[in-house]
């Protein structure tokens, strides 16, 4: 059984007939009642000392050996196969690799799984800016995760999306010209460590996820601009339209 928790055949034995004597034994003795060699017995013997599990002393000139009670063992190698699970556990969690590629997404039903799965999956929260109709779609779950204590925050661009109960939600609406100017786009932050950003490119779906934090942080700060412009498109619409220079600034952005 010893052997189980790695020790070797002749540790085993020699703790064996240790434990099965009432009274201590001296080496030669051990040789005797274990079956291992001579030779090795003071090195076997040493193994066992060090590992806690027999005991020696000093009687006059000879040094005798005793075996540490079944029980005591037992308790001792139950405690220290709890501890080694524990550190394995711990050690699992330290290995794992945040993933610095930059993976790319062809297809909208795929851009769309992984934009459910990311809403779905966060923990802490969720930065997410859309088109008004693309928002729709994903309303309702994060509702639920705004009510399950996820911080969500949310703009949307191109209209007022309706009864949505979101308490960070902000609306850009474009002015005329510029909405025929301005691109579809998806962008999603989970948890401040993983972005996905989806464009239209000559009509197609594209889009692009990753935990790299420089990109995260760069499209975090993406997010915190357009609710800045969106908040100051909101207040000071007239005054922007009738500032030519202004107006020729708002113009040029795209998304």
């Amino acid at each position: 059984m010893l052997q189980k928790f790695g020790f070797s055949q002749y540790e085993s034995k020699v703790y064996e007939a240790l434990v099965t004597h009432a009274e201590p034994m001296d080496a030669t003795t051990i040789v005797k009642h274990s079956g291992v060699p001579k030779a090795k017995i003071y090195e076997v013997i040493a193994k066992l000392v060090e590992k806690g599990i027999v005991s020696d002393a000093v009687s006059g000139k000879k040094r005798t050996y005793s075996a540490i009670p079944m029980q005591i063992v037992i308790d001792k190698l139950t405690h220290e196969f709890e501890r080694d699970i524990a550190d394995l556990r711990r050690a699992g969690t330290r290995r794992t690799y945040a993933d610095d590629q930059v993976w790319s997404l062809k297809t909208n039903s795929s851009i769309q799984a992984y934009c459910r799965q990311l809403i779905d999956q966060a923990e802490c929260s969720i930065v997410l800016s859309m088109w008004v109709d693309e928002f729709k779609e994903f309303a309702p779950l994060l509702e639920q995760k705004e009510q399950q204590g996820v911080d969500v925050e949310v703009l949307v661009t191109g209209g007022n999306p309706g009864a949505v109960k979101l308490t960070k939600m902000n609306v850009l609406e474009p002015t005329d010209g510029h909405e025929m100017i301005l691109e579809q786009f998806k962008l999603i932050i989970a948890d401040g460590n993983q972005v996905l950003f989806a464009g239209m490119e000559e009509g197609n779906w594209q889009a692009m996820r990753t935990m790299a934090q420089p990109f995260v942080k760069f499209f975090t700060e993406f997010f915190h601009h357009d609710v800045a412009l969106a908040i100051i498109s909101r207040k000071y619409a007239t005054e922007l339209m009738q500032d030519a220079e202004m107006k020729a600034l708002l113009m040029r952005l795209r998304y």
